[in-house]
């Protein structure tokens, strides 16, 4: 697999790129899918997401290699691809089904300025890029390399961790945790309503629950004060055996998670929570709330929402009228699957 990565992208212009991703359900196990390295054909499609630190100069040479890719506005140039990219939606600009026939496969990938991409991992601007990378991964470029995008990446792995405690009771499973990790980024989605398969999130938590555990084991460490964890439990209600986790839920622990929520998340927050004054008297009144995980899931949402229509209406664009009727059909199958 990795070397047919890197045959992928060693194609494109790869001088000022500071970091690569593979994701999506070619990539990652989702149960009701076949992955990439047991029937590869030309409709698998491989997710890439390329994060450049020359968002001008990544498009100008791969316009120039790749002129296929893109769609009719490369002919605006492609300073204008650049700052199509950079102003509107979720800052990424993605070019969709591109098939690459020698591999027998075809790739969706996405251009995202390093600094916008450690943007939204901090303070969840869009929740865009953050979301994805807030499920497991593979990993094309070592982030030990950039240790400023790795501390980013690591910091959302941990407020994914503290929203979705405020989601969960005392008690809970490993599953039921990854569960709200991974539908932070889908339950907002408008594409849930029409465009996805509704088991979306069991159906990439559930295969994955190891790489889950694996991947939030440094933000457990770090919030080991919050959260115990049984690595040899039974799942309530059988005797199945199961990863038990057991959360403060006090008030001083709530408090601790509101105040260091992602800065967007605090906006909406204040915003939904219908209380005046300024973040440290929405902290005192959302934690004393009953209501409180309704409001933090709301306030989820909203983020979600805005940006994950804002992407999809400019992906129409980038994509091209045809390519996107035929990636919106291939989606939209995905709503009556079982």
């Amino acid at each position: 697999m990795v070397d047919l990565y890197r045959r992928i992208v060693t194609r494109f212009p790869l001088g000022n790129v500071s970091y690569m991703f593979a994701y999506g359900s070619g990539v990652k196990r989702q149960e009701g899918y076949e992955m990439l390295d047991q029937k590869p054909d030309a409709k698998t499609v491989i997710d890439l997401i390329f994060c450049v630190r020359d968002t001008l100069g990544f498009h100008a040479e791969n316009i120039h290699r790749h002129e296929a890719h893109y769609s009719s506005l490369r002919y605006l140039g492609a300073n204008f691809v650049a700052k199509y990219q950079e102003r509107f939606g979720a800052r990424v600009y993605f070019n969709t089904l591109v098939p690459l026939p020698d591999l027998g496969l075809t790739v969706k990938y996405g251009v995202v300025h390093e600094d916008h991409l450690i943007d939204d991992l901090l303070h969840w601007r869009d929740l865009y890029l953050a979301g994805r990378l807030q499920k497991p991964v593979t990993d094309l470029v070592n982030l030990a390399d950039n240790p400023r995008l790795q501390s980013a990446v690591e910091q959302n792995l941990v407020s994914a961790c503290q929203a979705a405690l405020l989601l969960l009771p005392e008690k809970f499973t490993a599953y039921e945790l990854f569960y709200a990790i991974a539908g932070l980024s889908y339950k907002g989605d408008f594409r849930m309503i029409f465009g996805e398969n509704k088991q979306k999130v069991h159906n990439i938590v559930q295969p994955q629950l190891s790489e889950f555990l694996a991947l939030y084991q440094p933000a457990m460490r770090q919030l080991a004060q919050y959260m115990a964890v049984n690595m040899h439990g039974v799942e309530p209600g059988s005797q199945k055996p199961a990863v038990i986790f057991e959360q403060d839920k006090s008030l001083t622990a709530t408090r601790f998670h509101l105040r260091h929520l992602p800065r967007e998340l605090c906006r909406r927050l204040g915003h939904n929570a219908a209380c005046r004054g300024d973040y440290a008297d929405v902290v005192e009144h959302l934690s004393l709330a009953p209501q409180l995980p309704k409001i933090v899931q709301v306030s989820v949402n909203d983020i979600v929402w805005r940006s994950s229509v804002t992407q999809s209406l400019k992906n129409i664009a980038s994509a091209g009228i045809f390519k996107s009727i035929v990636y919106s059909y291939r989606k939209s199958l995905k709503t009556f699957a079982a």
